[in-house]
């Protein structure tokens, strides 16, 4: 996990150990000499400060070799950031499924678990459930606690980053205003021993965006992924930023009115919302009415995968009224890309989505559009949620207290 696309951080220029860290990560100066540049630091300055980094573990030598200095003389070593001095922890909540792993701090998944959690047992509930699961993949990668740096949490709610709880989640009773961090971190040094581990909570689908933007189009500035599985949400991310809103509302638009919704009663407890009449949930109620077996969004998942002509065209049908409300999306943030992601994330889905979006959406809005379907599948929120530990760690203004911390 290299620093964002153009990223210069809080402070950043002004020569600290975090700035030069920050530097070397994102692959813009990556050696003393292009540091002294960067900066406008002396060679003794710069030097102190790699030290400080090196001895903390969080920089190596690179493989490559030497390499022509910016300012002239002998050719000069590569540095490059130490992914392996620790490692992220990360899990995805679903309605009723979870998965965990260990992340390399490059983003590279060690290990992976995935099972059954339904999040309407309780936070208290999954969340120690959660701590034994990381604790057996700790153990899989051969890693101890001292390894850990920290925990990433997707969940299917909107979320406050600032406190880490859910705020009036639709899809998650019993979950509102809850201290996700804090359960989450007693159950990690009860199954772990680890403690002090710093856990970072974030909407799924803002995570799933995360993770996809940063491996597979990191050159674009505006990208929209959208989710459709038990319910709807969009992450938006902005020069290689999550935008979340003012505290973490943005992308819900599940909870848009549309009007052949009107009688439709959602989970949240509203009428006519784009998720009551369009999500995975939804599907599978009509097809269930109509006396096919399903009762979730993955139940919905399994039929398209065998051709299920039913649900092939509700599919269909679901993604031509998500198109609808996409083309404001469009309009309004003119993104490069447009992933279609979760449960419904198919041929029949996709083909609705671009019915209705290109014929709604000004032909202005679309030229430069590419919308296509997810490339790490389950994974992205892990990878997501890994990326977003390691820069929150990472961070220039973050760096200097850890160092001290670390007595360096």
């Amino acid at each position: 996990m290299t620093g964002r696309p153009g990223r210069t951080g809080r402070g950043a220029g002004q020569g600290s150990a975090g700035d030069l860290l920050e530097l070397v990560r994102s692959r813009r100066a990556v050696t003393r000499g292009a540091l002294q540049q960067a900066t406008g630091l002396s060679r003794a300055t710069v030097g102190q400060r790699l030290d400080r980094l090196f001895r903390a573990g969080w920089l190596r030598e690179g493989a490559g070799g030497p390499v022509d200095s910016p300012l002239g003389g002998r050719p000069s070593i590569t540095l490059e950031f130490d992914d392996e001095h620790a490692v992220v922890l990360a899990a995805d909540l679903d309605t009723r499924h979870a998965r965990a792993a260990v992340l390399s701090l490059s983003g590279e998944i060690l290990a992976e678990h995935s099972g059954t959690l339904v999040v309407e047992d309780g936070p208290d509930v999954v969340l120690g459930e959660l701590g034994g699961w990381f604790a057996e993949l700790l153990e899989k990668t051969g890693h101890g606690a001292e390894a850990l740096c920290g925990v990433g949490l997707a969940v299917p709610g909107p979320v406050d980053t600032e406190t880490g709880r859910v705020v009036q989640p639709p899809i998650m009773p019993g979950w509102d205003g809850y201290d996700i961090r804090g359960r989450l971190s007693r159950a990690l040094t009860e199954h772990t021993g680890a403690a002090g581990a710093p856990v970072l909570v974030d909407n799924d689908a803002n995570l799933m965006a995360y993770g996809e933007q940063r491996t597979g189009y990191p050159g674009c500035s505006a990208f929209v992924l959208l989710k459709v599985s038990t319910g709807i949400g969009a992450g938006v991310v902005v020069d290689g930023s999550v935008f979340r809103g003012i505290d973490g509302g943005a992308g819900d638009i599940g909870h848009i009115r549309v009007p052949e919704g009107a009688g439709a009663l959602c989970r949240c407890g509203s009428y006519g919302c784009l998720a009551a009449v369009a999500s995975g949930g939804a599907v599978a109620r009509r097809l269930a009415e109509a006396g096919v077996p399903a009762a979730s969004g993955s139940d919905v998942r399994d039929l398209l995968a065998s051709g299920h002509p039913e649900a092939v065209g509700l599919a269909r049908e679901a993604g031509r009224r998500v198109g609808d409300v996409l083309a404001t999306v469009v309009t309004l943030l003119n993104p490069g890309v447009l992933m279609i992601a979760g449960d419904l994330a198919g041929t029949a889905f996709l083909t609705g989505v671009r019915e209705l979006l290109y014929q709604r959406a000004l032909p202005r809005s679309t030229a430069h559009l590419d919308v296509v379907t997810a490339r790490l599948g389950e994974q992205a929120a892990l990878v997501g949620a890994g990326a977003m530990v390691v820069e929150h760690l990472y961070a220039p203004e973050r760096v200097e207290e850890r160092l001290r911390a670390l007595g360096v």
